[in-house]
């Protein structure tokens, strides 16, 4: 195993009306002033956004907001949010939505403690030496950006779509209600699940020896997402499935999958992020497309691997044929991502993307042919490209 650390410094509020306590877990950060920052009119129309203005409110709490983040967050709004900011003089982020929300706070609060482009960042040009503190009120199971320390943003002049990893970032508090989440269409839903499910699989495949202990939490919280999923396709007021894709969300992200690993692969992510930047396509959809022309074209380099995750994730039976034991394994995956009526290639995304458009996307995705992505087996331009063309045929 790996030598680590394992930081998690995000205080959880779960459960039922938890966003009524907003305002005291704002006021516990010292604040003289908040953003509070959310996407569409959805937290308006259902009353989510008065509750929390209430609970500021009745606390003293001087704020402002800002709306308008669309999934892939992108940009402009960042630095619209970071000239706000600066000129209110706010020193507090409430982030009330999902990961495009948190991701955009996140941005924003880089961007008013740093000088210069905050999009340096994203580009890996230079380092964040801080961020605004930012709390979260979670509306959408999914990301786990409310205990991650990522942000992942949309650049409109190229559509590049770029993550960045800080500790500064974490929020301070999140909560955590799974009735926010009841509304959300099926789509979403799923979508969430196969994102939560990815960020798992991401730290699982890798070349170490792993620790048990993290391996067996890793399945079983697959296993989780899986039946809740589900449940949640048929029965998407119960409360129980809600909670626990919803803690699974939070716990697939924070770190607590990496304990005793390398990291992962995070090859999936990256291909997907160029789909997301050029087709705008939902995040955990364009996960589920890839996945299996991933899992086909790299299985090779780890069979172990694959064939532990078909049997004890995916509950195939073991044999003496390991590959044809993998190959089900991968197989046992996409079935499960039709049951929740996920795409397994680029087809299902509803996208029709043509050789140059492919050939763009695995430009884009290695940096301009100056970057391998993944650790199972290192991609080059030309791998990143067959495998486009694997999920596209």
């Amino acid at each position: 195993m790996e030598n680590f650390q394992y930081y998690a410094p995000t205080k959880v509020v779960f459960g039922k009306g938890t966003e009524n306590k907003a305002g005291q877990l704002v006021k516990e950060q010292n604040c003289r002033k908040v953003l509070i920052h959310y996407g569409s009119g959805s937290v308006k129309r259902s009353g989510l956004l008065d509750r929390i203005f209430a609970s500021l409110d009745e606390e003293g709490i001087s704020y402002i907001s800002l709306g308008g983040v669309v999934p892939n967050p992108r940009l402009s709004l960042v630095y619209e949010g970071i000239d706000l900011c600066r000129r209110e003089g706010v020193d507090f982020i409430l982030a009330v939505g999902g990961g495009s929300v948190i991701d955009s706070a996140k941005a924003i609060g880089y961007g008013v403690e740093n000088e210069g482009d905050v999009w340096d960042f994203y580009e890996r040009k230079r380092q964040a030496c801080g961020c605004l503190p930012i709390g979260v009120v979670l509306t959408i199971a999914a990301a786990g950006s409310e205990m991650s320390d990522s942000s992942v943003i949309t650049n409109e002049n190229g559509w590049l779509k770029r993550g960045y990893n800080s500790s500064y970032c974490r929020p301070k508090f999140a909560v955590m209600n799974p009735e926010l989440t009841m509304t959300l269409p099926k789509y979403q839903t799923a979508s969430g699940c196969v994102d939560i499910m990815m960020h798992t699989m991401e730290r699982y495949f890798n070349h170490c020896d792993n620790m048990e202990l993290t391996d067996g939490i890793s399945e079983h919280l697959l296993r989780t997402v899986m039946k809740n999923a589900k449940i949640l396709m048929d029965e998407p007021q119960c409360y129980k499935a809600r909670a626990e894709v919803m803690w699974a969300g939070s716990l697939s992200h924070n770190g607590l999958m990496a304990c005793g690993n390398d990291g992962g692969d995070w090859a999936c992510h990256q291909l997907e992020h160029e789909l997301g930047g050029m087709f705008d396509v939902a995040h955990g959809a364009g996960l589920a497309a890839v996945w299996g022309s991933w899992a086909r074209y790299v299985c090779d380099a780890l069979p172990d691997r694959f064939e532990q995750f078909a049997v004890n994730v995916m509950g195939v039976e073991n044999g003496d044929d390991k590959n044809a034991v993998i190959q089900k394994g991968i197989e046992a995956m996409e079935n499960f991502f039709r049951q929740i009526e996920m795409p397994t290639d680029l087809g299902g995304l509803n996208i029709e993307v043509s050789e140059d458009q492919m050939k763009e996307l695995a430009l884009k995705c290695s940096h301009f042919g100056k970057r391998t992505i993944g650790c199972v087996k290192k991609l080059n331009q030309e791998d990143i490209y067959r495998i486009y063309q694997k999920a596209a045929d």
